[in-house]
C-alpha cells in the first residue's frame, strides 16, 4: 500500500516534492528510507521512501515496562509520561518528530537523551538490546527501521527539569525548520561557529540562516531544496576555512 505525501506541507521545513510513499511493516520492508514525521529530513528527489503502518502507533505499560510503537509522536509520548508520572521523557515536550526517528538519532536536549531510559528496540532482526546499538551523541548504529521500543521506568516525572529544558529551547526560531542543522563539534557549538564566520542572517532564496539561532535554517516562504543545500554547503565551507572544523550534519539530506 502507498500514500501520496506532499513534503511542502508534511515536512517541518515545508520543502519537498509530492511523492508516493510506501506504508511499511515488518513483512513488506524492502530498503525504503523511513521518513517518520520528516522533522530532520530534507527530501529533494524521487527517492524510495516509507512510512510506518499505524500498528506502530501505541503506548502501553506492561509488567512495569513502557512499550512504545515507533510511529508515536514525541509530544504524545511526553504527554503520556507526564500524565502517568513517568520521568526521563521531559525533554520530549518541545522536540518534534516520532519515537523511531528519535531513537535512531539518539535525540535529546543536553544530557537528557532518549537512549538514557531505553532497554531494547525491535528492528527487522528482532529485538535488540540497547548496549548493542552503538548509541553516542545524536547517533546510533541502527541500520534500517525501528518498529517498537521498550523503556525502563526509572523515576517520577520532574516538573522543574521540564521547565528548565523548555527554557533552553525558548531561543529557537518559530519559522519552519529542521531543527539543528549541524551537530555540535567537541567543545564548541555549531551555531557559534556559523555566526563567527558572518553567516548569521545569510539568505538564499526562501531559506534563511536564522538571526535568532545560527544553527537553524528556516523557510521564510517558497524555500527550495536547492536553497537549503546551498546554505548547508556554504556554512561547512566557511567554518572549515576559518576554523579547520568540518561540521557534520545532524539533518538527513535525501
Amino acid at each position: 500500500m502507498y500514500k501520496i505525501i506532499d513534503f511542502s506541507k508534511y515536512s517541518s521545513i515545508k520543502i519537498g516534492p509530492k511523492l508516493n510513499v510506501k506504508v511499511i511493516n515488518e513483512e513488506n520492508y524492502c530498503g525504503e528510507f523511513i521518513i517518520g514525521r520528516a522533522t530532520n529530513t530534507l527530501v529533494g528527489g524521487n527517492v524510495a521512501l516509507g512510512i510506518l503502518d499505524d500498528r506502530y502507533k501505541y503506548i502501553e505499560i506492561k509488567n512495569g515496562i513502557l512499550r512504545v510503537g515507533a510511529k508515536v509522536q514525541n509530544r504524545v509520548l511526553y504527554n503520556f509520561c507526564r500524565r502517568h508520572n513517568i520521568g526521563g521523557f521531559e525533554f520530549l515536550s518541545k522536540l518534534p518528530g516520532s519515537v523511531g526517528g528519535s531513537i535512531k538519532m539518539n535525540a535529546g536536549v543536553k544530557k537528557e537523551e532518549i537512549s538514557n531510559s531505553l532497554l531494547r528496540v525491535k528492528t527487522l532482526e528482532g529485538w535488540k538490546e540497547k548496549d548493542t546499538l552503538g548509541f553516542d551523541y545524536r547517533t546510533s548504529s541502527i541500520d534500517g527501521p525501528v518498529f517498537e521500543a521498550e523503556f525502563e521506568i526509572k523515576r517520577d516525572y520532574d516538573e522543574k527539569l521540564d521547565i528548565y529544558l523548555q527554557k533552553l529551547r525558548s531561543n529557537q526560531p518559530k519559522e519552519p525548520s529542521l531543527g539543528s542543522v549541524f551537530k555540535n563539534p567537541p567543545g564548541d557549538y555549531a551555531g557559534r561557529l556559523i555566526e563567527a564566520v558572518g553567516l548569521k542572517g545569510e539568505k538564499k532564496g526562501g531559506v534563511l540562516i536564522s538571526p535568532v539561532h545560527a544553527n537553524f535554517f528556516v523557510n521564510t516562504g517558497g524555500g527550495t531544496f536547492e536553497d537549503m543545500l546551498y546554505l548547508v554547503n556554504l556554512a561547512k565551507k566557511r567554518v572549515f576555512e576559518d576554523f579547520g572544523i568540518m561540521l557534520e550534519e545532524e539533518i538527513i539530506i535525501l
